[in-house]
Protein backbone atom coordinates (compact mmCIF):
# COMPACT_ATOMS: atom_id res chain seq x y z
CA UNK A 1 0.00 0.00 0.00
CA UNK A 2 2.35 2.50 0.88
CA UNK A 3 5.45 2.49 2.36
CA UNK A 4 5.50 4.47 6.08
CA UNK A 5 9.27 4.63 6.56
CA UNK A 6 9.27 6.80 3.49
CA UNK A 7 6.22 8.75 4.43
CA UNK A 8 7.92 9.50 8.43
CA UNK A 9 11.21 10.78 6.12
CA UNK A 10 9.39 13.16 4.65
CA UNK A 11 7.75 15.00 8.33
CA UNK A 12 9.16 18.08 9.33
CA UNK A 13 8.65 18.73 12.94
CA UNK A 14 8.92 21.23 15.61
CA UNK A 15 9.09 21.87 19.41
CA UNK A 16 6.83 24.93 20.61
CA UNK A 17 5.84 25.58 24.01
CA UNK A 18 2.61 23.85 25.43
CA UNK A 19 -0.28 25.50 26.66
CA UNK A 20 -1.88 25.10 30.02
CA UNK A 21 -1.25 24.54 33.50
CA UNK A 22 2.27 23.45 34.60
CA UNK A 23 4.06 26.23 36.23
CA UNK A 24 7.75 26.38 35.84
CA UNK A 25 8.09 23.17 33.52
CA UNK A 26 5.88 24.33 30.81
CA UNK A 27 7.46 27.54 30.91
CA UNK A 28 10.67 26.37 29.88
CA UNK A 29 10.28 23.42 28.03
CA UNK A 30 9.02 23.30 25.10
CA UNK A 31 7.37 19.75 24.80
CA UNK A 32 4.24 20.46 22.14
CA UNK A 33 4.94 18.46 18.74
CA UNK A 34 3.58 20.00 15.46
CA UNK A 35 3.84 17.95 12.35
CA UNK A 36 3.78 19.21 8.69
CA UNK A 37 3.19 16.71 6.01
CA UNK A 38 3.13 18.93 2.72
CA UNK A 39 1.00 16.51 0.29
CA UNK A 40 2.08 17.72 -2.85
CA UNK A 41 5.55 17.47 -2.92
CA UNK A 42 5.55 14.25 -1.19
CA UNK A 43 7.15 11.48 -2.62
CA UNK A 44 5.81 7.94 -0.95
CA UNK A 45 2.33 9.14 -2.85
CA UNK A 46 1.22 8.38 -6.44
CA UNK A 47 -0.36 10.99 -7.68
CA UNK A 48 -4.08 9.55 -7.26
CA UNK A 49 -3.07 8.48 -3.69
CA UNK A 50 -2.70 12.82 -3.55
CA UNK A 51 -5.98 13.58 -5.01
CA UNK A 52 -7.79 11.31 -2.42
CA UNK A 53 -6.11 13.06 0.60
CA UNK A 54 -6.63 17.01 -0.95
CA UNK A 55 -9.83 15.73 -1.18
CA UNK A 56 -10.81 13.51 1.83
CA UNK A 57 -8.64 15.90 4.52
CA UNK A 58 -9.73 19.54 3.19
CA UNK A 59 -11.06 21.26 6.28
CA UNK A 60 -7.90 19.99 7.91
CA UNK A 61 -5.22 20.93 5.35
CA UNK A 62 -3.84 24.57 4.92
CA UNK A 63 -3.67 26.79 1.61
CA UNK A 64 -0.44 24.82 0.60
CA UNK A 65 -2.11 21.52 1.01
CA UNK A 66 -0.29 20.40 4.14
CA UNK A 67 -1.30 18.71 6.80
CA UNK A 68 -0.73 19.93 10.47
CA UNK A 69 -0.86 17.78 13.26
CA UNK A 70 -0.03 18.84 16.83
CA UNK A 71 0.06 17.01 20.00
CA UNK A 72 0.58 18.25 23.74
CA UNK A 73 -1.00 15.51 25.83
CA UNK A 74 2.59 13.98 27.79
CA UNK A 75 4.88 16.21 29.05
CA UNK A 76 7.23 14.42 27.42
CA UNK A 77 8.86 16.05 23.77
CA UNK A 78 9.62 12.87 22.81
CA UNK A 79 6.02 10.99 23.91
CA UNK A 80 4.23 14.08 21.88
CA UNK A 81 6.31 13.15 18.89
CA UNK A 82 5.69 9.33 18.77
CA UNK A 83 1.64 10.24 19.50
CA UNK A 84 1.71 12.80 16.67
CA UNK A 85 3.64 10.34 14.34
CA UNK A 86 1.01 7.29 15.04
CA UNK A 87 -1.80 9.82 14.94
CA UNK A 88 -0.57 10.90 11.19
CA UNK A 89 -0.13 7.56 10.30
CA UNK A 90 -3.88 6.86 11.05
CA UNK A 91 -5.22 10.14 9.14
CA UNK A 92 -3.41 9.13 5.93
CA UNK A 93 -4.97 5.66 6.30
CA UNK A 94 -8.12 6.51 6.82
CA UNK A 95 -7.81 9.51 4.42
CA UNK A 96 -6.84 6.72 1.36
CA UNK A 97 -9.73 4.21 2.41
CA UNK A 98 -12.31 3.68 -0.61
CA UNK A 99 -15.39 3.70 0.94
CA UNK A 100 -17.65 0.45 -0.45
CA UNK A 101 -19.98 1.09 -2.64
CA UNK A 102 -23.76 1.54 -1.74
CA UNK A 103 -25.78 -1.19 -2.56
CA UNK A 104 -30.09 -0.21 -2.53
CA UNK A 105 -31.89 -2.13 -1.18
CA UNK A 106 -35.98 -2.49 -1.68
CA UNK A 107 -38.17 -2.78 1.36
CA UNK A 108 -40.04 -6.27 0.90
CA UNK A 109 -43.31 -6.92 -0.53
CA UNK A 110 -44.35 -8.59 2.46
CA UNK A 111 -43.08 -5.97 4.61
CA UNK A 112 -45.50 -3.51 2.72
CA UNK A 113 -48.62 -5.93 3.51
CA UNK A 114 -47.86 -6.36 7.05
CA UNK A 115 -47.95 -3.03 7.46
CA UNK A 116 -50.60 -2.35 5.20
CA UNK A 117 -53.05 -4.77 6.86
CA UNK A 118 -52.30 -3.49 10.42
CA UNK A 119 -53.59 0.09 9.06
CA UNK A 120 -56.40 -1.46 7.84
CA UNK A 121 -57.13 -3.49 11.14
CA UNK A 122 -57.06 -0.03 13.12
CA UNK A 123 -58.90 1.85 10.45
CA UNK A 124 -61.52 -0.86 10.62
CA UNK A 125 -61.60 -0.57 14.47
CA UNK A 126 -61.94 2.97 14.74
CA UNK A 127 -64.59 3.08 12.37
CA UNK A 128 -66.48 0.40 14.75
CA UNK A 129 -66.11 3.04 17.15
CA UNK A 130 -68.12 5.82 15.76
CA UNK A 131 -71.51 6.41 15.95
CA UNK A 132 -73.82 4.63 12.94
CA UNK A 133 -74.63 7.56 10.53
CA UNK A 134 -78.81 7.80 9.81
CA UNK A 135 -79.04 9.50 7.05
Amino acid sequence: MINEALLISELSFKAVRSSGAGGQHVNKVSSKVELTFSIIDSSALTEAQKERLITKLQPRLTNNQVLLLQCDESRSQHKNKELVISRFLQTIHNGLKVAKKRRPTRVPKSAIKKRLKGKKVTSEKKASRRKPNLD
